[in-house]
């Protein structure tokens, strides 16, 4: 059922009988202040989505230089990641459904930690790939488990949790974009391997965070639960939600990958590239609740749709100016969307069904997903090599993400209801 056609009603009148005991069960266990779990949701999403995937690229540069890496091989490192967060996304789902949210995440942390520290020790191809493969391991278990963990915890303010949480992404690519370049004038070619081991030693700090602070409601799951998940999958929302994010995950990672070697080889100084990456943090940082608060005002899908068109603006941007204006423009402007479309994305997911359904649609949009970013990086690393270079590329994400605003422009029609 969809959340806005119940807006305004008693949450718990319009449940049925078994579903206002599972919201009483979930009451009822509720010692923890909601500040507690949700900064320690931050963290988690600082470590298995800033520091496990996105803060790849700011990486890449050191690990290029000291291993002799190709553009294709550092694809071939994403894919790997992508190919862990795409086999496990929807085990993970099924797994925190029976042992619960808080132990998928813990499970999670423990796979990012290990692959941090195999990362920073290794150097053999074989050896980074099983690390990298770890990290989308690590990733499928704590991040969508944490998000549905509290979004489900505190129904009431489902938007305004998902997007704080989600603004943990901002904060771990700001701190990657200050210390990565910090590290590099430091210690030099060795630089990677310093920076997998701070963002280790975050995975266990996040690891004892989520043991002590996260929730672990214990609620029964009614016998219709399997009836009720088949109708999840066949769903024309949900559906186009998760196209959109196979959209977003075929371009997202790619550009957060490359983008920062692309200004690298454009002229840009390693120092202010890093600046520009940071800008980007820190914007993430605020975006999240205020497109939270916007989706609450004026619709999910319209919230969506905005920020996919400005994702496109900011994609191309840098292919047309290639110069320190063009960055300039996609940082910020890319700062300001990213939080846009995660929040709605997930937002519309666990809206779209009933509330216990919620973890499996929330899982179920985030496997196109992972089949995106599965594609993604190792398309554009191919296109880097091979077919023309960085503008290559990003040309080819613009087009995806034009293909991406259609689908929001359809999901707002099938989303649309009288007043």
């Amino acid at each position: 059922m969809a959340d806005h056609e119940t807006r305004g009603a008693d949450p718990v009148a319009a449940l049925p009988m078994h579903e206002t005991k599972e919201q009483d069960a979930v009451e009822a266990a509720k010692p923890i202040p909601v500040v507690l779990p949700v900064l320690t949701g931050m963290m988690v999403t600082l470590v298995t989505v800033a520091f496990a995937r996105l803060a790849f690229g700011l990486i890449l540069p050191s690990m290029r230089t000291d291993l002799g890496l190709s553009y294709q091989q550092a694809g071939t490192l994403v894919t790997a990641a992508a190919l862990g967060y795409l086999f496990l996304v929807m085990v993970a789902g099924v797994f925190a459904s029976r042992r619960g949210g808080r132990a998928a995440v813990m499970l999670g942390l423990s796979l990012t930690t290990a692959g941090f520290i195999l990362l920073g020790a290794g150097s053999h191809f074989g050896l980074l790939l099983l690390a990298m493969l770890m990290l989308g391991c690590g990733t499928a278990f704590a991040y969508t488990p944490v998000i549905s963990l509290l979004a489900g915890y505190y129904p009431h303010r489902r938007g305004s949790v998902i997007g704080v949480t989600n603004s943990g992404i901002g904060i771990g690519m700001l701190m990657a974009s200050l210390l990565i370049p910090s590290l590099v004038e430091l210690t030099g070619n060795s630089a990677w391997r310093w920076a997998w081991g701070v963002f280790a030693v975050a995975s266990m700090i996040a690891l004892a965070c989520s043991l002590a602070f996260l929730p672990n409601p214990k609620i029964a799951v009614p016998a219709s639960t399997a009836g009720g998940s088949a109708s999840v999958y066949r769903d024309k929302r949900l559906i186009l939600t998760g196209l959109l994010y196979g959209v977003v995950g075929t371009t997202y990672i790619a550009q957060t990958t490359f983008m920062f070697s692309y200004a690298l080889e454009s002229g840009i100084s390693a120092s202010t590239a890093g600046h520009l990456s940071a800008l980007l943090g820190v914007l993430s940082i605020f975006a999240g609740p205020c497109w939270g608060l916007f989706s609450d005002r004026f619709g999910r899908p319209a919230a969506l749709l905005i920020s996919v068109a400005l994702n496109v603006v900011a994609t191309i941007l840098p292919v047309l100016l290639p110069t320190i204006t063009g960055f300039t423009l996609h940082y910020l402007i890319l700062g300001c969307t990213v939080s846009g479309m995660f929040t709605s994305i997930l937002t519309i997911a666990a809206e779209s069904v009933e509330p216990r359904l919620a973890p499996r649609a929330t899982s179920y949009v985030t496997l196109f997903y992972a089949v995106g970013q599965l594609a993604g990086p190792a398309l554009a690393g191919l296109l880097i090599e091979y077919a023309g270079g960085f503008r290559t590329a990003f040309t080819a994400s613009t087009l995806v993400l034009a293909l991406g605003f259609v689908l929001g422009c359809r999901l707002v029609r099938l989303s649309r209801r009288p007043a």
